[in-house]
Parts: structure tokens; C-alpha cells; sequence
């Protein structure tokens, strides 16, 4: 664990602690903004996201710093240290820190005018699997990494929840991997199953890093919100109305040169808007209810 942390955040400065950056804030008005693995390295996130957040900082009327975490748990433990003003978290990611350190989250990112998304459980496109999990009993499994939502969170809820069994003993399970790592390995057929969410897959489709018939989904979730942006528990009332109205106003058309493709805004959110990613959390065991 000690060695996640030191990790975590990647950008254009080293993690600092909170004592030297709260007067860099004071002084310069420097933001510190994060954002989760979305894709395959921090670096490309970081170049594929740049743009909605300099978009921001520019209405906000300060400076910034743009850092990306290496994993989804990493945001949490990020935004619970107290390193970051605003963050662009994973559902899951969201409430572990809501659960941690009281932040808000304020906007929901829309895809392809949704601001909901599934998770999947694919599959070798050879094998058989006309029940899902019965049919897969045995067979190798890779979960994500346990602050991802669709990759960890979801299936193990379903599987102690709906499906009634115990993942590390039904199946030959590993879990850490990133969601493209487990695109590849299903479709390298290094894996016979794997978690991730339809966006991810379809994604990788279009960019020709996996081919729509390498391997095959095999069950999906009900919806679930998309990824969260969150402020501290201590942020102003008027900052967060203010990034609120900022990205709730980035419309189709802007969403073209401010988000990565597929990406067509936001929609205001509050912590409610992520109720039911919270409950699965207790129902693993991950978190606790709220006194």
C-alpha cells in the first residue's frame, strides 16, 4: 500500500505535501486539478483532458496544475490527503473519498449525450456461455483494480448480492488490472474473462486497439452514473457554483474542442446522484454507512 501511494499522482510537479502547496494557492491562485487513469497512461490522459481543464481554470480566473493518478483508488487517496481542489474521479473513486473526507461531487460528464455507462464482463469469443456466471465456474478471471467501479466494485456487488458467490473461489481470479490490460488479455486469450465498462470497449474498438470480434460481452449491469468532477468537503459555496455553471455550460459544439471524443458535457450532480455506487460499497464491505 505504501508503495501505491507514493505513486499515485504524475504531473508537471511532484507530490507535494499540503503545507507547501496552500500557500502556492493563496499567493498565484494555482489550482490543483486530477484526474483518473481514463486511459492507458498518465501521460496521454493528461493530454486528452489538458483542454476542458484549462477551459476551467481560464473561467475560474486562475492558474493550474493538471495531475494524473496511475489508479482509481489513487484519486481517493488524493483528494483524502488533501492535494487536490478538484478532481475528475470514477464513481467508485468519488465515494470512497466522499466517504473519507466529506467532497461533493458537483457535475456528471455525459458520453455520447448520456451521463450513464454499464459495466461488462467479457469473454473469449469460442467459448460457450449461455448463463452468466454459472457457465463460467472455473474459468480465469481479471478483475480491475478495487478503486474501479465497473471493473471491481459492481461485479463484486452483483456477485455477493445477485449471483451468490465468492469470486476468488468460483473462478481463477486475479485482480489490479487496468481496463484495457483486460481488453487485451481476453482478446490475446491470455484470460478467458475479464471486467470492464462499454465505453472503454467500444473505444478501444474505434481505435483499432482490439477488434470487435476478439472477444464477446457476456453479461452487463444496469446503468450506472458516469465519472464524477468533485470538490473538498471545504471548498466555497461559490467555487462550487461556479464550476458547476462552467462545465454545465460546455454544449455539443464545445464539447468538440474542450473533451476527448464521445464526450459531450456534463449534467449538475450531487452526491445523491451517486446513491446506489455508495450502497454497493457497503455491501462489500468497503465502506461504512453513514452515522
Amino acid at each position: 500500500m505504501q508503495s501505491q501511494r507514493r505513486k499515485l499522482l504524475i504531473g508537471t510537479a511532484g507530490l507535494l505535501s499540503v503545507a507547501a502547496l496552500r500557500p502556492v494557492m493563496a499567493q498565484s491562485k494555482k489550482l490543483r486539478f486530477g484526474v483518473g487513469p481514463l486511459l492507458p497512461n498518465p501521460e496521454d490522459t493528461k493530454k486528452a483532458y489538458m483542454p476542458v481543464f484549462a477551459h476551467l481554470a481560464k473561467q475560474l480566473g486562475a492558474d493550474f496544475e493538471l495531475f494524473a493518478t496511475t489508479d482509481w483508488a489513487g484519486m481517493a487517496v488524493a483528494m483524502a490527503s488533501g492535494n487536490l481542489d478538484l478532481a475528475w474521479m470514477g464513481p467508485w473513486g468519488y465515494i470512497i473519498a466522499n466517504n473519507q473526507t466529506g467532497c461533493q461531487a458537483v457535475a456528471t460528464v455525459k458520453y455520447d449525450d448520456k451521463p450513464i455507462y454499464h459495466a461488462i464482463v467479457i469473454a473469449r469469443p469460442e467459448l460457450r456461455v449461455a448463463k452468466f456466471p454459472d457457465d463460467t465456474r472455473g474459468m480465469s478471471m481479471s478483475f480491475a483494480d478495487v478503486g474501479s467501479t465497473s471493473g471491481w466494485l459492481i461485479p463484486s456487488y452483483y456477485a455477493r448480492d445477485t449471483w451468490k458467490i465468492e469470486p476468488k473461489s468460483f473462478w481463477k481470479y486475479t485482480e489490479g488490472a487496468t481496463h484495457a490490460a483486460n481488453e487485451i488479455a481476453v482478446s490475446n486469450g491470455q484470460v478467458d474473462l475479464a471486467t470492464d465498462f462499454d465505453r472503454n470497449r467500444n473505444a478501444m474498438i474505434a481505435a483499432g486497439r482490439v477488434k470487435a470480434d476478439a472477444n464477446k460481452i457476456v453479461w452487463q449491469s444496469a446503468p450506472l452514473p458516469n465519472d464524477a468532477i468533485a470538490l473538498p468537503a471545504g471548498a466555497p459555496r461559490e467555487r462550487v457554483a461556479q464550476v458547476q455553471q462552467v462545465l454545465t455550460a460546455i454544449d455539443n459544439e464545445a464539447a468538440k474542442t474542450l473533451l476527448p471524443a464521445r464526450y459531450t458535457g456534463f449534467v449538475a450532480a450531487t452526491h445523491a446522484s451517486y446513491a446506489d455506487i455508495e450502497k454497493a460499497g457497503i455491501a462489500v464491505g468497503k465502506i461504512k454507512p453513514r452515522a
